[in-house]
């Protein structure tokens, strides 16, 4: 496997600020998905089946759970003697304000790596990606620096990351930042891979010059400087950047294309596992649609909607096109719709919320109302 040079760096934080509801108590990816996952758990299985046994997990604040969460790296065959999980903390009360700064920060981490190349990536993606295959093109390039990339509309009124023009080689000649034509484009996406000592000395001048932004001055200021290539993800690929996208990205798991692609068995998504019991269905139950983890007791009318272990839904309750979080209880008589609900929160009787498919109402952690 070519991937035996490549280590990977895994950005917990970053996007934070564009799902503060979610990311008070805890980073982006530590966020649960799909009833059972946690945003994090992708970019690790995908990094870990393509080979990659050298990972840094980049935290900031809000990172107990996430710990608690990744363990030895066991659940995804990273606990091993002479590489696995490296959890890179802020030290000496300094920071990370932002990826070049952490990235500055972690010169001594990175001088210890065997690896000569480096892949980048965050928690705002979902998708089953191979980066052997990444990183092949990458050599099969000589690139200097291989962006990934989805070929995708961006809805009017929203922006794009960073959008990319690429020629008939592969190679990116612009970068525009914070695209938001309604016209298709190239977004790029989650991951990034670069070459060690450049990535170092590039981080070093940036941090000399005050220029601190990764995109802008990593990437787009050395458009016609460096060998900077495109890889294009195909498949099942979305990008989470607000409230509206977690609720969406989460409901597309209704689909039974969806969780084939995104659930390969032969690449699969791995987490940490909690054994419990089978959840029980009562004989006034009734579920439709729905995605429903172990341990759940229901009573009550679920449709079209996705709950974690330990969820209990009460008599005469009904919930539809719901997101329902680890260890919360719905009392009875209640109607839920359009909802993303934390953990452990406490929904009493008789109650009745109601938000809109592109406004999902969102109740926070351990709440009680």
């Amino acid at each position: 496997m070519a991937v035996n040079k490549l280590a990977g760096i895994i950005f917990t934080n970053l996007g934070d600020e564009k799902l503060p509801e979610l990311t008070a108590k805890r980073s982006l990816g530590s966020v649960p998905f799909g009833g059972k996952y946690r945003l994090i758990d992708f970019a690790l299985s995908n990094m870990s089946n393509s080979g990659i046994n050298n990972i840094g997990i980049v935290v900031k604040n809000n990172f107990h759970s996430l710990m608690d969460h990744i363990g030895s790296g066991s659940a995804w065959d990273l606990s091993k003697r002479r590489s696995g999980i490296t959890i890179l903390p802020p030290y000496n009360g300094i920071s990370f304000e932002n990826r070049v700064m952490a990235l500055y920060q972690l010169h001594g981490y990175f001088e210890h790596l065997k690896e000569d190349h480096i892949v980048i990536a965050s928690c705002e993606c979902i998708q089953n990606f191979d980066f052997d295959k990444l990183f092949k093109y990458h050599l099969k390039k000589n690139a200097d620096i291989t962006v990934t990339y989805k070929k995708m509309t961006i809805p009017e009124g929203e922006t794009a990351p960073m959008a990319l023009t690429i020629n008939d080689d592969g190679k990116v000649t612009d970068m525009l930042i914070k695209f938001n034509s309604g016209e298709e484009c190239n977004m790029a996406v989650s991951s990034v891979v670069i070459k060690k000592d450049l990535l170092m000395n590039l981080v070093k001048k940036c941090v000399s010059a005050n220029t601190l932004n990764f995109r802008q001055n990593i990437l787009q200021d050395n458009i016609h400087k460096l060998n900077i290539y495109a890889y294009e993800v195909k498949g099942f690929c979305e990008h989470i950047a607000s409230i509206s996208d977690y609720y969406r990205v989460n409901m597309a798991l209704m689909s039974k294309d969806v969780r084939k692609e995104l659930f390969d068995v032969d690449k699969p998504i791995y987490t940490k596992v909690r054994d419990d019991i089978p959840s029980r269905y009562g004989l006034t139950s009734k579920v439709t649609g729905s995605l429903v983890a172990q341990g759940c007791k229901i009573d009550g009318e679920v449709e079209g909607s996705i709950l974690s272990k330990g969820v209990t839904v009460g008599k005469g309750s009904v919930l539809k096109n719901c997101i329902v979080m680890q260890d919360t209880h719905i009392g009875e008589n209640c109607h839920l719709s359009y909802a993303i609900i934390d953990k452990d929160v406490v929904i009493q009787n008789d109650r009745s919320l109601m938000g809109y498919e592109t406004y999902p109402i969102y109740i926070a952690k351990q709440t009680q109302i």
